[in-house]
């Protein structure tokens, strides 16, 4: 028997072409059989405000049902102007809330991220993680995967091109399912 681990796609971009949605389509191509990646709407939730605690939106419950039913979470942001975007801050606080009722919590987490910037999206990564480290999630801590856009980075059917950068994005790929595992064990 089999187990089937569900992962909740969380990326920080909501635009049309986003490298950070291409990134997240072909790392769930090199996962083993059993994983199966299920991105999470965040661009329809109102902006998070305190007063809608007692009575959030339907697209926050949806949100917060899709992430209980999950046994893992994988974030693939960009960076916006040295952290990460506003959209992803903003679906994080509301699945946390209200105080006590966080969906997040105890959910294992990977981190990674494209940008067509030499550090990748290291400092975005850094701040996600600080976030998530109080939100109570266990986040995959190595390797570390700061990924530049490069011509040759996907291939014509989206899939990771570049050997070298398949190899270690494989390599990364083998960590998060063996932590994902341990943590549903």
């Amino acid at each position: 028997m089999s187990t089937t681990y569900r992962i909740g796609v969380v990326i920080g971009s909501i635009r049309k072409d986003s490298f950070n949605r291409k990134l997240a389509l072909a790392l769930a191509a090199l996962a083993p059989e059993g994983f199966i990646f299920e991105h999470l709407r965040i661009d329809d939730l109102p902006l998070y405000n305190q007063d809608d605690d007692g009575n959030q939106a339907a697209p926050v419950k949806r949100l917060k049902t899709e992430i209980a039913a999950c046994q893992g979470l994988l974030f693939v942001t960009p960076e916006y102007n040295r952290s990460m975007p506003g959209v992803l801050k903003n679906a994080i606080d509301h699945a946390s809330r209200p105080y006590g009722q966080s969906a997040w919590a105890g959910k294992p987490a990977g981190v990674i991220g494209i940008s067509v910037g030499a550090i990748g999206t290291a400092l975005a990564q850094q701040h996600l993680r600080n976030v998530l480290a109080y939100l109570d999630v266990p986040t995959l801590g190595q390797p570390e995967a700061f990924v530049q856009v490069k011509d040759d980075l996907f291939d014509d059917k989206g899939h990771i091109g570049n050997a070298g950068t398949k190899k270690f994005l494989q390599g990364w790929v083998d960590k998060y399912v063996a932590w994902i595992k341990t943590h549903n064990a």
